[in-house]
């Protein structure tokens, strides 16, 4: 990290971003100087070298032959799913909007994964026509796809999403294990794996992604290894050899005090041992980590600016022009059972100590809005700027941006 020219002040972000004279940086560039960029607030802004170094990370931690795919679902602004797509494997998808955005960037198709529980027929044509992996999540696709190949003659390429048998311990979100709309269950696959073959489809392998929001190293090597022995299990009825094992990703990025960051070394290292195995027990296959959230959560700052500061009864509240509709993740309403902070700053008074609590509040009439419940800031004026920090992922495309009628924020590849 590149160190602040002042002392680090109480309230200071993430340390993936720097301040200079009190400004916050984003690649380098002050906020301020971000703010004239994006033409007005509320904005993201997106540091790709944030991004960039993530992902040299991991490419000097993973073993060979693991391949890095960028789930789209955890930020699909174009220009950063251009960005990604030079600096990855693969881009998985989980719509056909999705589909659109990765296609422009260039990703070859055969490098598109499609994803989700609930594809409409449309879809499932638009993907066969791209030529796209399609995970398939039920029987119903499976006919669909093979209806949809005999009317135009494109084979379609499948991998079987597996709901497994199992959860991901400690997830922030758990998508396998138990009943989930999520793959098929793992003890169905076997009679659905035999349909593919009679119906002629190109069986390619298998997705499992049992859970997201993970910070625990122990429980996401758990889950790789059971993830890796099941498909081997299941592979006993696959109509071809499997060439692709999806092992999902799970990897999580700290948001709240008290959190660590996920130690990556003993993961890479595990999965070595896996794909070591692999290369016997399942020769020409190809293991792949999905991941969304942490290659460009930390990268992301959604900065709005102050329009009153108000006291009422004894309590601080700073207004500003952006809040719940535009960043529902930060406002607690999107999967938070208790509310906690983003991590949060006055981004043009870094330089400057927290003078008392005040609450960070939204444009919005609802008392929802609330994008920071009573956390030390300097005394605030209008016009000042808020920065969220760890806004890359789940924020502009997760957020009810309609709601109330407010324009949508700027985004910006900084």
């Amino acid at each position: 990290m590149t160190k602040s020219s002042s002392a680090a002040p109480r309230h200071a972000p993430n340390e993936f971003f720097a301040s200079e004279h009190g400004e916050l940086l984003i690649n380098g560039l002050p906020v301020s100087r971000v703010a004239a960029m994006a033409g007005r607030t509320p904005f993201y802004a997106y540091d790709r070298s944030v991004i960039e170094r993530r992902v040299q990370t991991l490419r000097r931690l993973l073993p060979p032959g693991v391949q890095l795919h960028y789930a789209m679902k955890a930020n699909p602004m174009p220009a950063l799913v251009g960005l990604m797509a030079q600096r990855v494997d693969g881009l998985d998808v989980a719509s056909g909007g999705e589909l659109r955005v990765a296609l422009d960037a260039g990703m070859a198709p055969a490098r598109i994964s499609f994803a989700g529980p609930g594809k409409r027929e449309g879809e499932l044509r638009q993907a066969l026509a791209a030529g796209v992996l399609i995970n398939v999540e039920s029987a119903r696709e499976v006919e669909c796809l093979a209806q949809l190949s005999d009317e135009t003659g494109w084979k379609a390429r499948v991998a079987v999403r597996v709901n497994p048998d199992f959860e991901l311990r400690s997830a922030g979100m758990r998508m396998g294990g138990g009943p989930k709309q999520f793959g098929v269950d793992a003890e169905q696959v076997p009679a659905l794996l035999r349909r593919i073959g009679v119906l002629g489809l190109a069986f390619e392998g298998f997705h499992i992604y049992a859970g997201s929001q993970n910070l625990n190293a122990d429980a996401l090597i758990d889950m790789q290894r059971r993830s890796f022995e099941l498909a081997l299990r299941l592979g006993d009825d696959a109509p071809g050899p499997l060439k692709v094992l999806n092992l999902g990703g799970g990897f999580g990025i700290p948001y709240f005090p008290g959190e660590r960051a996920l130690a990556l070394e003993p993961v890479c290292e595990a999965l070595a041992v896996i794909a070591d195995e692999a290369r016997l027990r399942a020769p020409g296959a190809e293991l792949v980590l999905e991941l969304g959230r942490y290659l460009v959560g930390e990268a992301g700052v959604y900065v709005c600016r102050v329009t009153d500061c108000k006291m009422s009864r004894g309590q601080a509240f700073v207004v500003v022009d952006g809040g719940m509709h535009q960043h529902l993740a930060a406002s607690g309403n999107f999967g938070q059972v208790i509310r906690r902070n983003y991590p949060l700053a006055l981004a043009n008074r870094m330089d400057q100590p927290a003078s008392g609590p005040a609450s960070v509040v939204g444009p919005l009439c609802t008392p929802l809005d609330l994008l920071a419940d009573k956390t030390d800031l300097p005394d605030a004026v209008p016009g000042d700027l808020v920065a969220v920090f760890q806004s890359g992922a789940y924020g502009f495309s997760a957020s009810p941006l309609g709601f109330l009628g407010h324009p949508e924020p700027v985004q910006l590849l900084v």
